[in-house]
């Protein structure tokens, strides 16, 4: 069966975002507030959740995205825009927490995206910067890179902004207890030892070939797989147990199996890992990646 796939969509314009397909079904999106450390601004917060709501769409045409900090910029984010400050409303009590919902929301609907995100990380990644990098898929940074949980150190808590999720999921509780706590910095290398980061190249402009060497091989997959992969992933850290894990790959698993098998290899050119192939010899498929 042809499945009809919808056409790509042109890429939206942000004020703060800069969009560019570097490669078929790679997305790349840079923080556009260079002159500002990158700082999350009203702007670039609401910018970022209008990406994220717009690619759930877009999975089958993007299907991997880079998060990039651009190449004028200081660092990759400094976190909240303190310099921005907060409008009258904010500073009551009720809105100040609607601003804190919606914080919170970005690193939500970037988690949900069908696409993996892969952040490239150059020196400074703190606060609301460094839980951007936490809710990416993937991250790869420089060998100046620096990590904080910034948060602490401007007198208010130290979990904000999902860490108090992601950070104990990536490295563990009692090292996220200690940069939740302390706002100190991680470098390079201790973020590699830590699991937090995949690779570490020598500067900025490794980051984006780094990047591509494995967004290419994520795109080269069915994007369903992809989809489901990244589901299951996020579905799977929180499962109540087992079985609950098992169920959400069993019924990933027999989801795929259909699709492959009623699929139309001219809409799938990369993907050529036939169900008939694996029945027939699983240890040596034919036409397998």
């Amino acid at each position: 069966m042809k499945p009809n796939y919808p056409a790509a969509r042109p890429l939206p314009s942000y004020e703060n975002l800069l969009l560019e397909m570097v490669e078929p079904n790679i997305l790349k999106v840079t923080l556009n507030r260079p002159k500002a450390y990158n700082a999350l601004s009203h702007g670039l917060v609401s910018d970022l959740i209008n990406l994220s709501q717009w690619l759930v769409d877009e999975y089958y045409n993007i299907r991997v995205v880079l998060l990039y900090g651009g190449d004028e910029a200081k660092g990759f984010c400094a976190g909240l825009d303190v310099k921005q400050g907060l409008d009258e409303y904010e500073q009551t009590v009720p809105g100040f927490y609607h601003y804190q919902v919606k914080l919170g929301e970005l690193e939500m609907y970037m988690s949900k995206t069908p696409q993996p995100w892969i952040a490239l990380i150059d020196n400074v990644s703190a606060g609301g910067g460094f839980s951007l990098a936490m809710v990416s898929d993937i991250r790869v940074c420089t060998k100046t890179a620096r990590f904080s949980c910034f948060y602490a150190n401007v007198g208010i808590g130290g979990c904000d902004m999902s860490s108090s999720y992601f950070l104990p999921r990536l490295i563990g509780t009692g090292r996220a207890f200690e940069m939740m706590l302390t706002g100190n910095f991680i470098n390079a290398d201790e973020a590699w030892n830590l699991g937090l980061v995949s690779k570490v190249v020598e500067d900025r402009p490794a980051l984006i070939p780094a990047g591509l060497e494995l967004a290419r091989v994520i795109a080269a997959k069915d994007p369903m797989a992809v989809r489901l992969t990244k589901e299951a992933m996020r579905a799977n850290v929180d499962a109540a147990g087992f079985d609950n894990a098992l169920q959400v790959e069993n019924r990933n698993q027999t989801l795929m199996i259909a699709h492959n098998v009623n699929k139309d290899a001219s809409q799938d050119p990369i993907g050529k890992y036939w169900i008939e192939d694996r029945v027939t010899d699983p240890m040596n498929p034919t036409g397998a990646n």
